[in-house]
């Protein structure tokens, strides 16, 4: 994954907002959503995210001048279709971005065409990227797999499976759900302490986790397992993720057969997809600690060692509706990096899930797990903020969490910044909880 002229940090665009320093969509990232003019009704189509303004690629295809070989790649996109641009792969998407990027940068002849395709985000109402052919959760942040390990096993916390192979499970695609979207509190089983029947009822521990999702651009045939070394090919973007988590239904249930009701009520998608090609210049070496075994052959090369990891930042944000109520701003929970918190790389997850011959579409979703860094400070959920409760946190307006409560907004933040590239963002993910519906008796 190699930089280009997209990527030259002295470029500007002629869309003012997009040059200021703190935006998360400057000109070297054009990451791609779905959206329409709020309360149009109008079809979705595929824009790009510009400083704070989106460029319409319905009305940018009929009024731009493009290349031969990049005006049938706006096609799908003009018609919302972002799983079919995604299918048509690497090659092309690199030729989209840097037609998007020519037209878009200060001094291109298109900015007088390009200048009423423009919407302001604000005005703009989102849906997921693209439709969530299937779904997987992977488990790949250590340090939470060892914290959450720590309470429930103290005397062996990491399992001896999880250096050898990315853990992940099969989750439901039909309730992810866009950021904005509200969150209701699930109903579900749980055992109560020194109880000897479970109850019915909310969910009195619900959690957030903060993930970052990898989504599949070409797929690959039933029976075919996709080489390490192609691995990257077949990923298309980046988004933030945030798996929501009943942790008083989750241990009840989940044994033999792992999460099911404490994971399938809801998760939320960031809007904006950040292309693999984006990313480039923010790459991390993969390396194991001392002592820890090499991966098996399959998961395994030497691009993968070099830079199979991303280096992005991730931040989790909270405003209860106490201070939303007194205009107060959300307060930072956490902050950590994804490329210390990951033991598996995007790569390692494409190679291993396929390995089986699992055939992969576009428009997967695979969830990276929580990312948490090895600090207390950079915990990616509140089980292991608080100790799994026990401890809970004090907001500076002098609240207490030890899990969410109805009404809480919980943000989710990511960022990359190294010297020699532009900042680029991945947006928000935001979710409120809302009260459980009734108990039907």
């Amino acid at each position: 994954m190699s930089t280009d002229a997209t990527h030259d940090p002295a470029l500007q665009s002629w869309v003012a907002s997009a040059n200021a320093a703190a935006t998360d969509f400057p000109v070297q990232n054009l990451p791609f959503g779905r959206f329409r003019r709020a309360g149009s009704g109008e079809p979705w189509r595929i824009g790009v995210a510009i400083g704070d303004q989106v460029l319409d690629l319905l009305l940018a295809a009929g009024r731009g001048s493009w290349p031969a070989d990049v005006a049938p790649a706006l096609a799908p996109l003009a018609a919302g279709d972002l799983n079919r641009f995604m299918a048509m792969g690497p090659d092309v998407r690199r030729k989209v971005r840097a037609a998007l990027s020519s037209a878009l940068t200060a001094g291109s002849p298109q900015q007088a065409a390009l200048a009423s395709c423009l919407l302001p985000q604000a005005r703009a109402e989102m849906a997921l990227p693209c439709t969530i052919t299937d779904y997987t959760d992977f488990y790949t942040g250590i340090h939470h797999a060892t914290a959450v390990g720590k309470l429930f096993r103290p005397d062996n916390p990491l399992l001896p499976n999880y250096k050898w192979v990315p853990i992940g499970y099969h989750g439901r695609a039909s309730s992810i759900v866009v950021s904005g979207t509200p969150v209701r509190r699930p109903l579900g089983q749980t055992m109560p302490p020194g109880a000897t029947t479970p109850s019915v009822g909310p969910s009195q521990r619900l959690d957030y986790e903060l993930e970052l999702g990898f989504l599949v651009g070409t797929g690959n045939l039933m029976g075919e397992p996709i080489p390490i070394a192609e691995a990257e090919d077949h990923l298309f973007g980046v988004t933030l993720f945030n798996d929501w988590s009943a942790r008083d239904i989750q241990p009840w249930e989940y044994q033999p057969l792992g999460p099911f009701l404490a994971k399938n009520f809801a998760s939320t998608l960031s809007p904006w997809v950040v292309t693999m090609e984006a990313l480039a210049p923010f790459r991390a070496p993969f390396a194991r600690p001392a002592g820890d075994p090499d991966p098996l052959p399959y998961l395994d090369s030497a691009a993968n060692r070099r830079q199979g990891l991303l280096d992005i930042r991730l931040e989790v944000w909270l405003q209860t509706a106490t201070m939303r109520e007194a205009g107060q701003a959300a307060v930072q929970l956490s902050s950590g990096g994804a490329a210390e918190a990951a033991y598996w790389t995007p790569a390692q997850l494409v190679a291993h899930h396929t390995i089986s011959g699992c055939n992969l579409q576009p428009g997967d979703l695979f969830g990276s797990g929580t990312l948490s860094g090895p600090q207390a400070t950079q915990a990616g959920s509140l089980l292991e903020l608080t100790q799994g409760g026990k401890q809970p946190i004090t907001l500076p307006n002098g609240e207490s969490r030890s899990f969410l409560a109805d009404g809480d907004t919980l943000i989710l933040r990511g960022f990359c910044e190294r010297a020699g590239a532009r900042r680029i963002g991945l947006g928000e993910c935001a979710g409120t909880v809302v009260a459980a519906p009734l108990l039907a008796r």
